[in-house]
């Protein structure tokens, strides 16, 4: 009885059928939750073992077994539906928008995650079985094997390949099972073991081939298709929704596989930085950056306002220009109004919204103006630089026009000068009083109408920038420059600058920080808690949002306000035989991908400057990663298909030794059992027979005599002889015969195959 149990346990747990199911569980859930894909496997191949015997149970006892299952296809329903309300207490969106939703766009949810679990996982467990045990169906199994592909296709994302493999593999397996080595009461498989082993080493060449073979690289110009089909427009709106709720974030989102759906379609003269979101607060214990008041305050602009808020130098000129109105301004500042600035001339960029954006428009680096805009709504212009719907989102089909100056305005030594010797302790004072003069000067402009229409708008200008600066130069210093008190932060971002005599050669010392010290980019490194001071001084691996969280604090630590924010790298350029979308000439596309995260730090004397430190050598390598997930992933299932061929291989010989080392060892009358056993599955005897039908077979098989050890078994097993010695060594003579003639026997079996 007890060893009846256990050979059902050992065939029921290496059952190909559950071993597929768990694959194709483990393929998906991955999708909704990477890291805990191990623990998915394990519970799928636990519960669908219970699965498959109550439907073996079912297929004796159909009244019961079906009754059975529908109550516990109730109570799987009746856990998820406590689990999706548990998600609900803690989660901003409901169950099927979250469902919906790109998961890349989303925090992990553990119960929503667990409550689709459950429903996959028996969803799974019963059409797999019944199209393979109950009825198999070639069609139908095909139909289960592309579900997986399905929910990964709908967002655009890549399944790794070592689950493509795995389940092509499982899927050619079943095939195999299901049509030739399935057994019943009509069909009984002779020699199992050796059709098992031609499969084996078809699996293993088909895994070592998939995995090695090079692929080719293919650029579809889906742009007709995605526009004109666009399938993902509910998606999209689900998307945009999230910017209502995001009032933190980890750069998860960074880490995994976006969509390359276009966002925006821009035309722009050279690739720019979008900006769409902004955070003040930065939490050690959870590693998650969060909204501050500067976020969220806002006031309510028109087109053609000046921003006032990106410094592109503007700050600079504004206070050389107050300088040469007011020689006392200029003599207790010490500011040289001969001084001629090299101010980048201003460049226009279209943004064309492909998908609906949610609250806030993506601002290009360096605007100073949002000149137009097809949105009828009200907009707001908030205090960190974004353009924010009023009342309501910022909906598909809307264009954006901003003017802004190129990021090349420190290229310059004259402006970089200049700039330095405005970074003074009493800086609020002398904004203030910069402002007072400008303001005079504007009031006396339109006092005199002589005065044309461009002088008046460009005083207007610098007068805009001083003023907002005047406005929250302050609350910089108050939000900008918290670090969370790291003394070991605050230590390293000194001795990195200790020699840097202004904020902008300290900027660029901790930007190119990360490079010179061989940081690593990488999207798939698990940072679970870990936070900033680990990426700085420990691990020195993660993605963009590890780099700009550890500059913004570095930066904050040693005086320099910094903030940072989130919104996309506008690079990729629109390749299509008509690049005209919806009338407008398009030079860039934004997709999802594109998602990046950076720092801005604001320098005295200019204002609010972006800066790059992700960049590595691997600075391609976000484009790359794919790729380099399956060169690793073919790797490790080179060497592993390698293995386990090697393994098929050196088994008969590797295990005949094992067996002969081990069989010295034992007691004779149990030598002399494990010899019966041992031959009878070497002839793939079948449980069914005597030790003398196993003598008939060996003998008609191979012509091996093993009369003797079969005697001796039976005066052991059934008369209770204590055998000796001898007996051991003459079972074991008898073994060798026999096993050297089944070599020969099919040697010469495969001899006869080649004649004929």
């Amino acid at each position: 009885m007890k060893k009846n149990l256990k050979e059902f346990f050992l065939r029921t747990l290496s059952d190909p059928i559950l071993i597929y199911t768990t694959v194709v569980m483990m393929s998906i859930m991955y999708h909704y939750g990477a890291a805990m894909t191990p623990v998915y496997g394990i519970l799928t191949y636990i519960t669908c073992w219970g699965f498959f015997r109550l439907f073996e149970y079912m297929q004796k006892h159909n009244v019961i077994g079906g009754a059975v299952y529908m109550i516990l296809f109730m109570g799987v329903g009746r856990l998820s539906g406590y689990c999706i309300q548990a998600g609900q207490e803690t989660y901003p969106l409901s169950w099927g928008v979250w469902f919906l939703t790109p998961q890349d766009a989303l925090d992990y949810s553990f119960w929503y995650t667990f409550a689709l679990f459950l429903l996959f996982d028996m969803f799974m467990a019963s059409v797999i079985y019944y199209f393979t045990r109950v009825r198999y169906r070639i069609l139908m199994n095909f139909v289960i094997f592309i579900i997986p592909f399905a929910i990964y296709g709908k967002e655009y994302e890549k399944m790794p390949t070592y689950f493509i493999i795995a389940m092509a593999l499982g899927y050619i397996l079943i095939m195999v099972y299901m049509r030739s080595l399935n057994e019943n009461e009509k069909i009984k498989i002779v020699n199992k073991t050796d059709t098992w082993r031609s499969v084996a080493v078809f699996a293993v060449i088909f895994a070592v081939i998939a995995s090695t073979m090079p692929k080719p690289e293919i650029e579809a110009d889906r742009t007709v298709i995605e526009t004109l089909i666009n399938a993902d427009k509910f998606t999209d709106r689900l998307v945009a929704m999230l910017n209502v709720f995001r009032d933190d974030t980890d750069g998860s989102q960074f880490r995994s596989t976006a969509s390359d759906i276009p966002v925006y379609y821009v035309s722009a003269d050279e690739p720019l930085r979008l900006k769409t979101l902004t955070y003040t607060n930065y939490d050690y214990s959870n590693d998650k950056w969060s909204a501050g008041k500067l976020d969220e305050k806002d006031e309510t602009i028109t087109p053609d306002m000046p921003l006032g808020i990106k410094g592109n130098g503007i700050y600079a000129e504004a206070v050389l220009a107050a300088a040469s109105f007011d020689k006392s301004f200029a003599e207790k500042y010490n500011i040289n109004t001969d001084t001629q600035l090299k101010i980048p001339k201003s460049k226009k960029v279209k943004i064309y919204s492909a998908v609906q954006s949610g609250k806030y428009a993506p601002v290009p680096q360096s605007s100073y103006v949002i000149s137009k805009t097809s949105y009828v709504g009200r907009i707001a212009l908030t205090a960190t630089g974004l353009i924010k719907a009023n009342d309501g989102n910022f909906m598909q089909t809307n264009t954006f026009d901003y003017e802004y100056y190129p990021e090349t305005f420190f290229t310059d030594d004259t402006n970089k000068s200049f700039v330095h010797s405005l970074e003074r302790d009493d800086y609020s004072e002398m904004t203030s009083q910069a402002e007072d003069i400008l303001a005079d000067e504007y009031i006396n402009i339109l006092d005199n109408d002589s005065e044309n229409d461009e002088y008046r708008e460009y005083i207007w200008k610098l007068l805009s920038e001083l003023q907002f600066t005047e406005r929250y130069y302050e609350d910089y210093q108050n939000e900008y420059l918290d670090y969370g008190s790291n003394e070991k932060i605050k230590k390293l971002a000194e001795e990195i600058t200790a020699d840097c005599d202004t904020e902008y050669k300290k900027a660029e010392r901790l930007r190119w920080y990360f490079y010179d010290n061989n940081y690593n980019y990488d999207m798939t490194f698990n940072t679970n808690g870990k936070n900033a001071e680990d990426f700085i001084f420990d691990t020195k691996t993660g993605v963009c949002y590890e780099y700009a969280t550890a500059m913004v604090l570095m930066a904050r630590s040693i005086g320099i306000p910094a903030r940072y924010c989130e919104g996309f790298n506008m690079q990729t350029e629109f390749k299509s035989q008509n690049a005209r979308t919806n009338g407008y000439d398009i030079d860039y596309v934004v997709t999802a991908q594109n998602g990046h995260g950076f720092p801005e730090l604001y320098l005295r004397g200019y204002g609010w400057l972006s800066f790059e430190p992700t960049m590595s050598d691997a600075l391609n390598e976000e484009e790359s990663t794919a790729s380099g997930n399956l060169s690793r992933a073919g790797m490790y299932i080179l060497f592993l298909s390698l293995v386990t061929l090697l393994g098929i291989l050196l088994y008969p010989s590797v295990s005949h030794k094992i067996f002969m080392m081990r069989n010295v060892k034992r007691e004779p009358n149990k030598a002399v059992y494990m010899t019966i056993h041992r031959l009878c599955r070497l002839y793939d005897i079948s449980e069914g027979n005597t030790a003398r039908d196993a003598l008939e077979i060996i003998k008609n098989f191979s012509g091996a005599d093993i009369s003797e050890t079969v005697s001796m078994f039976e005066r052991a097993e059934y008369g209770g002889e204590i055998l000796d010695e001898n007996c051991r060594q003459k079972s074991t003579e008898e073994y060798l015969n026999a096993y050297n003639a089944l070599k020969q026997a099919k040697k010469e079996k495969r001899k006869t195959k080649k004649r004929r």
